[in-house]
């Protein structure tokens, strides 16, 4: 900075006001400054501001199944939000995992990230209880915990799409258009996701009328490999359902194999709905009709909550629900005129094929 301030003929104190943006400073001083950082190819030392400033300017983010879709534009959402607001990313994988979890929690805390963003695994009492001795400042993300909030233990903030009632919605779809035995392939037990879209599944069972079977519901673990198990269970009944609900989009595809393998058609055989637009659910035959989630958006949110955090320690913590998008198109069987979800007139939503849900 001294070399900086001697080629352009300033203080170094001038240098560090345009550089970090401190203080206003006459436009032609700061574009001698500018020319002076371009000429001599200075850089800014982000370990010695660190030093100085106990901040690093990083952003801890551990997410499973990075090369999941979804993940993959979560995390998409938090780089784009985390560069706007000259923040970097340290990112780890904890494969779901709850020891592995609070290893790489560690490792990131060790590298003085300022805050960490975390997709908490269904056992995540171990990273709770790291996060609150080491008073770490983080934002939990798709997968909500339930936090004490006595005593002194620090309060998280939290950041999901809804999952009960868009599940509700897609489940009264696949009833009024007369299905009666609808199963559900679940994710994960223990994950927040796989809870509430259970509560949502068993609710539009009874807003249709229909009684809840619990052979009807089987866990897929979250992975298309238990997905196609879980589907290959619910055909194997001896009566089994007309219609599925698959609970996110790796269990989608794990169903498509086994209907494949069976060779049974969708619809034709068996209507289906799925939790998890993605890229290519358009380009299936037939068209993947499916709940959307605003998952960038969700990645975005959880740097803003972050900065919120940091820059604001004792505010309320707050949890934020996005509404999804339910997508129609062809896996239902009602590509003309599909039936209204709940709460929605049959002539509104044959209107549009594209809706938000709370």
């Amino acid at each position: 900075m001294a070399d900086v301030a001697r080629s352009a003929g300033v203080s170094v104190a001038t240098v560090s006001h345009v550089l970090n943006d401190t203080r206003p400073v006459l436009p032609h001083t700061r574009q001698a400054v500018l020319d002076a950082v371009e000429e001599l190819g200075y850089t800014t030392n982000t370990l010695a501001r660190s030093l100085v400033t106990a901040r690093t300017r990083s952003i801890g983010l551990a997410v499973s199944a990075i090369s999941n879709p979804y993940f993959t534009e979560i995390l998409q959402g938090v780089e784009a939000s985390a560069l706007e607001h000259g923040y970097s990313l340290l990112i780890a994988d904890p494969h779901d995992d709850p020891a592995h979890e609070c290893e790489v929690v560690r490792l990131l805390h060790e590298r003085r990230v300022d805050g960490m963003i975390v997709a908490p695994s269904a056992e995540p009492r171990d990273l709770l209880a790291y996060l609150t001795r080491h008073r770490v400042p983080a934002v939990f993300l798709d997968r909500v915990v339930d936090v004490p909030k006595d005593g002194d233990a620090p309060r998280f903030d939290q950041v999901c799409a809804e999952s009960a009632e868009p599940t509700t919605g897609l489940v009264g779809h696949l009833a009024g258009l007369g299905h009666r035995r609808i199963g559900l392939v679940a994710g994960r037990p223990g994950l927040s996701t796989t809870r509430e879209r259970i509560t949502g599944y068993r609710h539009g069972l009874a807003v249709a009328g229909l009684p809840f079977d619990e052979r009807l519901l089987v866990h897929g673990d979250s992975e298309a490999a238990g997905g196609e198990r879980a589907t290959a269970e619910l055909l194997s009944l001896a009566v089994p359902p007309t219609a599925l609900v698959t609970a996110n989009n790796a269990m989608t595809i794990g169903a498509l194999r086994a209907l494949r393998d069976r060779g049974l058609s969708v619809p034709g055989d068996l209507a289906l709905g799925c939790f998890d637009d993605f890229a290519w659910a358009d380009l299936f035959s037939p068209r993947l009709t499916a709940i959307a989630q605003p998952s960038r958006d969700i990645g975005a949110e959880a740097v803003r909550l972050l900065l919120d955090r940091l820059a604001a320690p004792d505010r309320p913590a707050r949890t934020l629900r996005l509404p999804c998008t339910f997508v129609h198109r062809d896996s239902c069987g009602c590509a003309e005129r599909p039936a209204p979800l709940s709460g929605q007139s049959g002539e509104a939503h044959a209107k549009a094929h594209e809706r938000t849900l709370p």
